[in-house]
This record gives C-alpha cells, sequence and structure tokens, in this order.
C-alpha cells in the first residue's frame, strides 16, 4: 500500500487504456505532478505508441503485467466497461489506489462489489464525475442550502454523435458496454450531479427508453437504447425527470440541471459552465464564476481569475488532484469514491427494471 506521507510528486501512476479518455487522464496526472511511469493497451504495440503519445515512460503487455509490475501506486482504469471489474478488483487486490472511468460497472451488484473490496483494503478508489469539479456546481450546491426544501429537479443530457447509422462505437454492443448504454455514459454524470449538488438520494424511478437507430452499419442491429425519459422521487420527497439522448442533432454535450426550492431556483448548463441561473419571485438573475466572490465550497475549484474560462479539463485536472491528495492522507469534500459509482449503477438497473416492467422501481 502507498504511503500516505508521500506527496503528489512522488506519486507513480499507470494507466490502462489509451483512447480519448486515457488521454484525458494523462494530462491531469502530469497537471497534479506525478510520475506516468507506464500505459497497457489492448496489444503491446498499442501500448508503446500509447506510452510514447502520452509520456508514460514505460509500455506494458498487459494490465495485469503493470498491476504485478511494483513500479506503479495508482491505477487508472480507461478500458471498456466490461474490463474495469477485473482489471479494478486485481488492482485492489494487489495494495493499488484505484481511479475507474464510469460507470464503475455493466451492473449493481458487480459496482457493489467493487465498492466493498474497495472499503475492505482501505485503498483510495474512485469514479472520475468530474462535473462535480466545475467552481459553478460546487456554488450551486453551497447556495441551495440556504433555498430551502427542494420540490423539482428537472434537466437532460443530450449528445448527437451517435445520430446516423454510420456512427458506431464499442459502447453500442451491450457485451463491452453492458446493458445501460446512454444511461450508463452519461445518464450516470446527471444522476451523480442531482444527488452531489442537492445532497439527498433518488428513491423510486419510471422510465422509458428508445433505440432510435435500429441497425449500424458496423455491429448491426442495435440492443442498447439511445435515448431516455426518467421521472423520480427523492428521499425529501421532491419530484424529477431527465431526458438523456446521444441522438438528439446538434446538441454536442449538453448537460443541463435545474432545480426548483422553495426560496428560489438555480440552474446550471456544462456547455457554459461559467455561469448559475439564479431565479426569484421578484427578479432573476446570472451569477458569473469568479473567485473574488464565491464561496469557500467553490473557491477552490476556480484557479483563474474571471473572464478566464475553465472548462473541461480543468474539472479532470481538480478531480485528478484531489484523488491524489487523499492518496497522500488529505480527505478534500466532493470527491466521488466507488460508493457514489454503485450509486449510480443501482440507479441505472432501476432504470431498465423499470423499463422492463412498466413501472415505478426503487434504487
Amino acid at each position: 500500500m502507498l504511503d500516505i506521507r508521500r506527496q503528489s510528486a512522488e506519486v507513480r501512476t499507470g494507466i490502462v487504456g489509451t483512447g480519448f479518455i486515457g488521454r484525458i487522464h494523462a494530462r491531469a496526472v502530469r497537471q497534479a505532478g506525478a510520475r506516468l511511469v507506464g500505459i497497457a493497451g489492448v496489444t503491446m504495440d498499442s501500448a508503446v505508441d500509447g506510452a510514447r503519445s502520452l509520456g508514460a515512460e514505460k509500455a506494458f503487455e498487459s494490465a495485469e503485467e503493470l498491476i504485478e509490475s511494483g513500479l506503479v501506486d495508482v491505477l487508472h482504469v480507461c478500458t471498456p466497461n466490461h474490463l474495469h471489474a477485473p482489471v479494478t478488483l486485481k488492482a485492489l487486490d494487489a495494495g493499488l489506489a484505484v481511479v475507474c472511468e464510469k460507470p464503475l460497472a455493466t451492473d449493481a451488484p458487480t459496482a457493489a462489489l467493487m465498492a466493498a473490496r474497495a472499503r475492505d483494503t482501505g485503498a483510495v478508489a474512485a469514479v472520475p464525475f468530474v462535473y462535480r469539479f466545475h467552481p459553478m456546481v460546487r456554488e450551486a450546491r453551497a447556495l441551495l442550502t440556504e433555498l430551502g426544501r427542494v420540490s423539482l429537479v428537472q434537466g437532460s443530457y443530450l449528445q448527437d454523435w451517435l445520430l446516423k447509422s454510420t456512427d458506431d462505437n464499442w459502447r453500442v454492443d451491450p457485451k463491452r458496454g453492458g446493458p445501460g448504454r446512454t444511461l450508463g455514459d452519461i445518464g450516470s454524470h446527471w444522476f451523480d450531479l442531482v444527488e452531489f449538488v442537492t445532497r439527498d438520494q433518488v428513491t423510486r424511478v419510471c422510465a422509458q427508453t428508445s433505440v432510435v437507430v435500429a441497425d449500424r452499419v458496423t455491429s448491426g442491429p442495435v440492443l442498447t437504447e439511445d435515448l431516455a425519459t426518467v421521472q423520480f422521487t427523492t428521499a425529501s420527497g421532491a419530484l424529477g425527470s431527465v431526458a438523456v439522448s446521444q441522438v438528439a442533432a446538434g446538441r454536442k454535450n449538453r448537460l443541463f440541471l435545474e432545480i426548483s426550492a422553495a426560496g428560489g431556483s438555480l440552474a446550471f448548463d456544462q456547455e457554459d459552465p461559467e455561469r448559475l441561473w439564479l431565479g426569484g419571485r421578484t427578479g432573476s438573475r446570472t451569477l458569473v464564476r469568479d473567485p473574488m466572490t464565491l464561496s469557500p465550497a467553490a473557491k477552490p475549484y476556480s484557479p483563474l481569475p474571471a473572464g478566464h474560462p475553465q472548462g473541461f479539463h480543468d474539472c479532470f485536472d481538480a478531480f485528478v488532484a484531489d484523488t491524489y491528495a487523499a492518496i497522500g492522507g488529505v480527505r478534500r469534500e466532493g470527491l466521488p469514491t466507488f460508493e457514489d459509482g454503485e450509486r449510480a449503477a443501482r440507479i441505472t438497473d432501476a432504470v431498465l427494471q423499470s423499463v422492463r416492467d412498466g413501472g415505478w422501481v426503487a434504487c
């Protein structure tokens, strides 16, 4: 197990996976001042290419070789979803800290097993629900405590990257992506943000899903949902609804969240992350990110002066920095852990059961 006295500059990191998200992780690792020791890919050739392009010290033939090398303290799992559990469990059993991409697992029982294993080993185990790290999300969370009882939560997460039959990806295959594709991929982000900002939990769901593109050129008939609409209730009694889609033409990565409470409303749009809309009975206003005026909860995540836009990379950098601080023994509020990954998997499973059964399901 990693000596907690180490500083992040001494953390030795390995990454499994060399695709888009692996590159994002590698950048954040460097920003945290850690050593990117090794990369493992699907093949040795992909690992060599990945190590070269991502700036790693060494390429490894397999995830197992990287885990067993004794050269890394933390493993970032950036593989297709069906490999998350086996790679992560091996890493935890080897005494490593783990950062595992979402969805944590392709079903809730496996996610629960992974969370339990992390608890048993005492390892730092984090899931990159990185939208938590937008400063204006932290500001929304802080402000909501002053607005009283939440009555309504609504929003959407819309993309269009799978709009055409010629668009394809391993996530469409349920054997690799899991049975809940759009729900697990982007719905998990939305529900995590709801529970984080409101400090409340979704308790029941009622859902519909749809396959819009029935056949894709490279993978054939589509078995996982292109879009879903979900109604839900929370533990505090709030009502909610969300639409998630990967076939919403013109929408690239629009996560939108609006919350109505007794003393006012607020809304956040991930594609316009520098602003937070605040609604009131006698007037509404837009709050612009400014570290000079942000709450103590949001200010640490706003390193740039007002007018210098922050975005996705900054969120990811902050997430990895907080994860590595935890590895060093410093726990920071809001770090998404495997317990949060398990929560998201439970909601996804409940939504899919609701679709099958045609009614409300507890989660």
